[in-house]
């Protein structure tokens, strides 16, 4: 049977650096781990005082320690953390765990080391960013927030959370589910489902009202992510929620308070109902009386008709109007639309209000986009546009729907007089409305905004005399 091969032999395959200290601190024996980690040959070390390779923040608490350590009269073990200069010059930091414990064979006192530089870049990286967070949270209006996966512990909250829901931030400290507390009851299934969505590995964007002490009259927009870890990762609190990407561990957000821009949407409403109606009803009576007026005095039938369609131009103006109300607050929803089937039914609806139109859809391929309600009425409105500014009395518009790698492209062409520039400004969002600027109507903001919130954009080209192209870019929707 063969001799057992010599301890040191075995410590030179050790992952950790092992080596023997007198009490002066000198190297008396270095594994080869030692030239792993720092560099070193293990006979260069021999002799070696170990404190003087020490950083010199450093040095004095790894001396107290190894000190302590070897003169106390009870066996005594000693983990410290210091920082090593390396055969490079560089420093590594080490995690050593000495005692007292020896005897004649060893003549000195064992120190085990291993390189924890890695994980002292890693806590230091997450301290500054921790730091940064503390700044940037204490500077915002906005609430931020982190709860484990489970919502059974609260991992962070700043300041801004009394001033929003007006409950201390002791209570949700305390009980994390606290928060519920001051939701308005209406509104308490709509934020427990969002919970519950997170915990379950759904991102939410809610909007609903909070603050008892303000009798729940702030309003308050919420966006929240899961965090997810793959299935190698931990949660911290131990109570994990299983996705398909792996696992929920920290459920984050923000919460805004919303509650001026609900007050200036709900005026807005108001305002927009009281004059849509004051509107509707003085147009009818105007439009009543020129009809009356035209049946006694027949002579002036041309003015009379002029009064209805100006009074018709503005019912129509006033509907538009009606619908850039509801795009701009309501929340842009984005939705899949068959973009050949809308340019189609948008076609049917033209030719069907002007007979002697003919609308030309040679190339049509089937496309979806991905687009916020309304993208069909836009689409409409231009092809409508078109016609009504065409000098000829049976005017052709061509549409074409195209694919184009990760976009769709609508193009509306026609034989108008070129679009005045100021017009085509509106359309590619170059113009702004100002009190020196009134555009020829509505129609041509509806389709701006439909575009932009669709996260689309818009060119406009006019040829010569007589002809525009109008295109339409949209994002595409696969599947």
């Amino acid at each position: 049977m063969e001799d057992p091969p010599p301890i040191e032999v075995l410590l030179d395959h050790a992952q950790d650096k092992v080596v023997l200290l007198d009490g002066e601190g000198r190297f008396k024996y270095a594994n080869g781990a030692v030239e792993r980690i720092l560099g070193y040959e293990p006979a260069d070390l021999i002799g070696e005082n170990a404190f003087e390779y020490i950083h010199p923040d450093d040095v004095d608490e790894a001396e107290t320690a190894f000190e302590r350590t070897i003169t106390s009269e009870t066996f005594t073990e000693t983990m410290v953390e210091y920082r090593f200069r390396a055969e490079d010059g560089s420093w590594v930091w080490l995690e050593s765990q000495m005692s007292n414990l020896t005897d004649e064979d060893l003549d000195g006192y064992v120190v085990s080391s291993r390189d924890i530089s890695d994980r002292v870049t890693a806590e230091r990286s997450q301290a500054v960013a921790a730091r940064r967070l503390r700044e940037l949270a204490a500077t915002t209006d906005d609430v931020l927030w982190m709860f484990d996966s489970d919502w059974t512990e609260l991992l962070f909250v700043n300041h801004a959370y009394e001033a929003v829901y007006g409950l201390p931030i002791e209570e949700i400290e305390s009980d994390p589910r606290a928060f519920v507390d001051a939701v308005h009851p209406d509104d308490v299934p709509l934020v427990e489902e969002a919970m519950a969505r997170l915990s379950d590995g759904r991102s939410v964007d809610i909007e609903y009202r909070v603050n008892p002490a303000e009798d729940y009259d702030v309003w308050v927009w919420v966006q929240a992510i899961p965090v997810v870890e793959d299935s190698e990762g931990r949660s911290p609190s131990g109570n994990r929620s299983q996705t398909d990407g792996g696992e929920v561990v920290r459920i984050t957000g923000f919460t805004r308070d919303i509650t001026d821009r609900r007050q200036r949407e709900r005026q807005l409403y108001v305002m927009d109902n009281l004059l849509r109606h004051n509107l509707r009803n003085d147009l009818t009576t105007i439009t009543c009386n020129a009809e009356l007026i035209e049946q006694q005095v027949p002579e002036v039938a041309e003015q009379t008709a002029t009064i209805r369609r100006t009074s018709a131009s503005l019912l129509a103006s006033a509907e538009k109007e009606r619908k850039i109300i509801d795009l701009l607050t309501t929340e842009a929803t984005h939705q899949r639309v068959e973009i050949d089937a809308a340019v189609e039914t948008a076609a049917e609806i033209v030719e069907d209000r002007f007979p002697a139109v003919s609308i030309e859809l040679p190339r049509l391929e089937p496309a979806t986009v991905v687009a916020v309600a309304g993208i069909e009425a836009a689409i409409l409105e231009l092809i409508e546009n078109a016609v009504q500014h065409s000098e000829c009395e049976g005017p052709t518009v061509r549409v074409t729907a195209r694919r184009n790698g990760q976009q769709v492209v609508v193009r509306i062409e026609d034989e108008a007089p070129p679009i005045p520039e100021v017009e085509a400004r509106v359309l590619t969002g170059e113009h702004e409305m100002n009190a020196v600027y009134h555009s020829s109507g509505l129609g041509l903001w509806l389709v701006y905004w439909v575009v932009e919130l669709s996260d689309g954009e818009i060119t406009v080209t006019s040829a010569g005399d007589r002809g525009n192209r109008i295109e339409i870019e949209l994002p595409r929707g696969h599947g």
